[in-house]
């Protein structure tokens, strides 16, 4: 097999597992409780029947059944109306659901090491996680069928349960440092990593098992693939960052909704791990920036007059847009020639203080000045008036860029809804378990930009966008999109992700249009989960 040919099946794994991380989780929840079970007598439920019959909450319950549908084992029909939402068994449901208990280790191994610490290797998770490891090697007990479409769900379970083993791991040794350059091109002892070199050693051999290392006399290396996967490690970090919200799924879906933010100290989010967000986010982002410099490049090479006096990154993160984004200008466009004369105003937002204390470290450390301050994508207005008051910078001034943040606003319901809307939409959205119609979705977005229009009106709005895709194209298309996995994280915390073709409808009757010139979709495809557009007036 070819090197491309390796990178493609190596990438097909990734997205499995990271279908797994979420899919584990919530089909164990919904086979546990029985819905699984009456949705295979039934054939098809309503969603209303099912929340009242099993005491759910219906938001979630629906974000967890079209999870199911885009792994191909339920299909959806959303009434017009934003109504009710019908779920019907397809040919894969009940070898599918049959297999669904396989995933009970996994999950209890997501519950039980909320007890550690998120980041750290220790003793008593990686011994449940060697157990279930044992017990993955011999196919948890199944035969794989000679019935080619059995055996397809076959491996598919068991791609969500190695998901399990490889998905969090690979991320708590990337975040501890192992994928250094030193490791990545020597061989190396356990010892020289980790104090517990015994326990260590074992984990190394189960990376082994999956092709990861290879090891001789006691020392091991990476091998092809596991550089492929040292490489893009933060690609887990998105997904496992939400395992403390998916570990309390039983509660989420059928008590109380809030259990996942409640749990949180005060300090620290309960929901989700932030730092570990940040750092796969700021990985996720190098992808798209080729698009982005693009874009920067241009508006940067105009004259002077018709450029925009600096930029405003909402949502800042860990800076990583902020400083790559001054990079560019300062090493490739004209203004980059003309900073003495006409300084670059960069200003990073974000509501979360975490990332506020990660932007300002990454920004001391690669010697850029910026304002760095707190602000909510859902109240342009607020920020407006901070910035002038207190540094004398206009907003409207300013060009806005933004990376995965509209869809991640705190809930508002529209106010000004006067016309029915019919929405285009098949994503499934909850607040705090209550189900949101996807015609209010749509509504929300509407007005959402609209407080932004003042504001952009002038040098536009730099986007990087996440996007659900339809499940039933999702369904087609397993191991070539991470969709599911944003669906289930996005959904069961509260965001709004909507189809790159609603979510342009949306800006659009808001009357922001993409420069046809400049953006992508990744991929270019009906597959798109995400976008880079330049949107203007």
């Amino acid at each position: 097999m070819t090197a491309k040919n390796n990178y493609t099946a190596y990438r097909s794994d990734l997205f499995r597992h990271l279908d797994g991380i979420v899919t584990a989780p919530v089909a164990y929840e919904l086979h546990a409780k029985g819905i699984t079970d009456q949705l295979l007598k039934e054939k098809s439920c309503a969603l209303s029947e099912l929340t009242t019959r099993y005491k759910a909450n219906e938001g979630y319950l629906n974000v967890a059944l079209r999870v199911l549908c885009s792994q191909g084992w339920l299909t959806q029909s959303i009434e017009n109306d934003g109504g009710d939402v019908t779920f019907t068994i397809t040919p894969s449901s009940e070898t599918a659901f049959h297999l669904f208990s396989l995933y009970e280790d996994v999950v209890t191994l997501q519950r039980f090491s909320a007890k550690f610490h998120d980041r750290k290797f220790e003793k008593e998770p990686f011994q449940m996680l060697k157990k279930i490891f044992n017990t993955f090697k011999n196919n948890y007990g199944i035969t794989i069928a000679n019935d080619e479409q059995v055996a397809t769900i076959q491996h598919q379970v068991l791609k969500h349960i190695e998901g399990i083993i490889l998905g969090p791991t690979l991320v708590h040794l990337a975040m501890s440092g192992m994928f250094h350059k030193y490791f990545m091109q020597a061989s190396f002892k356990p010892e020289e990593f980790h104090k517990d070199a015994n326990n260590f050693k074992e984990v190394l051999d189960i990376l082994c098992y999956f092709g990861l290392f290879s090891s001789q006399n006691g020392t091991y290396q990476f091998t092809e693939k596991g550089l492929f996967y040292a490489k893009r490690a933060s690609a887990y970090g998105v997904t496992v960052s939400y395992i403390p919200t998916l570990r309390m799924l039983d509660e989420l879906l059928f008590g109380n909704p809030k259990a996942a933010k409640l749990s949180g100290d005060g300090k620290k989010e309960g929901h989700v791990d932030r730092a570990m967000n940040v750092w796969g986010s700021g990985g996720a982002h190098a992808s798209y920036f080729k698009v982005v410099d693009e874009i920067i490049i241009h508006l940067f090479n105009k004259p002077i007059e018709e450029q925009p006096k600096g930029i405003l990154d909402m949502g800042c993160g860990n800076g990583a847009f902020l400083i790559h984004l001054f990079n560019v200008i300062e090493k490739q466009t004209l203004r980059g020639r003309m900073l003495d004369e006409h300084p670059l105003i960069l200003v990073g937002a974000d509501y979360n203080e975490t990332a506020l204390g990660i932007t300002k470290a990454n920004l001391v450390q690669a010697e850029i000045w910026a304002k760095v301050v707190w602000g909510d994508i859902g109240d342009p207005d607020r920020l407006a008036q901070d910035l002038q008051e207190n540094y004398g910078i206009a907003l409207s001034e300013l060009l806005n860029v933004r990376s995965f943040l509209d869809h991640n606003r705190i809930w508002k319901a529209p106010e000004l809804k006067t016309i029915p809307r019919i929405s285009d939409s098949t994503g499934a959205y909850a607040y705090e378990g209550k189900r949101i119609s996807n015609d209010l979705v749509e509504d929300s977005l509407l007005e959402h930009i609209q407080l932004w229009a003042p504001y952009v009106s002038t040098f536009g709005l730099l986007v990087i966008e996440l996007h659900t895709v339809l499940p039933e194209i999702a369904s087609q298309h397993i191991g070539k999109t991470a969709v599911t996995a944003y669906d289930a994280t996005h959904g069961f915390s509260d965001q709004y992700i909507l189809e790159v073709p609603v979510f342009r409808k949306i800006l659009a009757e808001a009357g922001l249009h993409p420069d046809q010139r400049l953006g992508q979709k990744f991929p270019n495809s009906d597959l798109a989960s995400v976008t880079v557009n330049l949107f203007r007036k």
